[in-house]
């Protein structure tokens, strides 16, 4: 760097030293990036450790092993934790014991009970963890928790960062997962090159418990427009509308979503989608009636109060068809709720 033409303000010894400290900022934040990327490898070196195998969790984890890590695995269901050591990870005893051999943890697991009981119980990867330990939340909880289970694990020298996630069974199973991340900028650079092993998309949203609060709006909006697109595809149903035609021009007009576009709720429209095979092995309508669940709550509790009113009335949806039996299937099973409710409304007419 140097003066370019006359300097009325500055002398050229002025110019110089001004270039001078340019290039010594730019070589520190040169060594901050090698810094945290030497973090990254870290992160990667040795076991990676991984709890909670559901739906998400055990491909999640069998990408890892796709990448080349070694994993130590731990679930209670027995059957999911086959599904990943029939890949090639290794079992764990408890939380604990994975904590034992792993430097690093990830956690996907399914209620706030569980987490703590994950981090916190006598049994749990808090309980073994040692120094500049690293775990990465993939669970969708409240960001308070996020915020409780991280000071727990600073106080015994570790760090956790919340990183919810977006894309479903698909994208867990595609590697295409987005991951919202909360945490310090260390951690946040720590954790990502495993992330980027599992996803394709992975955005530090802010300190802890922001990850999860952009996962709790993601999930509000995805329950109210899958929602949206059951009662369109019942209507069209009810019109006699061919139901491919319609999600063709859904998928390229104003009412394209994800929903629509790449989880379609409808059968018969899109192949390898929970509505093609019984709306099984996707993401349970429980499991999104906690999440709105959740939502609500951190509305409440934000000052000042936030109202959701189409939150509210999704929910609502949701909580009718898992009290009429359907709780343990995919949320687009909505769908056909609907469809069958009004059915057997009409024949009582």
């Amino acid at each position: 760097l140097k003066c370019v033409g006359t300097c009325p303000i500055w002398s050229h010894g002025a110019c110089n030293l001004l270039a001078m400290m340019q290039t010594l900022r730019l070589g520190q934040r040169a060594a901050s990036v090698a810094y945290w990327r030497g973090f990254a490898a870290a992160a990667g070196d040795g076991p990676v450790g991984f709890v909670g195998l559901g739906n998400m969790g055990a491909p999640m984890a069998r990408n890892l092993l796709k990448a080349g890590h070694q994993v130590i695995a731990f679930d209670l269901n027995e059957a999911s934790l086959g599904s990943v050591t029939s890949a090639g990870a290794k079992a764990g005893a408890s939380p604990a014991a994975v904590a034992a051999e792993a430097r690093t943890v990830i956690t996907m697991l399914p209620s706030i009970p569980a987490i703590r009981a994950v981090y916190l119980g006598d049994q749990g990867l808090l309980s073994a963890s040692g120094e500049g330990a690293l775990f990465i939340d993939c669970s969708t909880c409240e960001p308070s928790v996020c915020k409780e289970v991280a000071e727990a694990a600073s106080a015994k020298g570790a760090s956790l960062v919340d990183a919810p996630v977006s894309g479903g069974t698909i994208g867990a199973e595609q590697a295409t997962l987005t991951f919202m991340v909360g945490g310090s900028e260390g951690s946040y650079r720590t954790a990502e090159g495993l992330l980027n092993h599992m996803g394709k998309k992975v955005v530090h949203c802010g300190d802890v418990g922001m990850g999860t609060a952009a996962k709790l709006c993601n999930n509000l909006v995805l329950g109210i427009s899958m929602a949206a697109v059951c009662e369109g595809h019942a209507l069209a149903e009810r019109l006699g509308l061919d139901q491919k035609k319609l999600a063709d021009i859904l998928n390229t007009s104003s009412g394209r979503c994800w929903s629509s576009d790449t989880y379609n709720p409808c059968p018969g429209v899109m192949e390898g989608v929970p509505s093609a095979r019984g709306y099984t092995g996707g993401f349970a309508t429980d499991l999104m009636i906690k999440d709105l669940g959740l939502a609500s709550s951190a509305a409440l509790s934000a000052k000042p109060k936030l109202g959701l009113p189409m939150g509210g009335l999704a929910l609502q949806l949701y909580s009718l068809m898992s009290a009429h039996g359907s709780g343990h299937k995919d949320f687009s099973a909505l769908y056909q709720f609907v469809v069958e409710a009004e059915r057997s409304a009409a024949g009582k007419q």
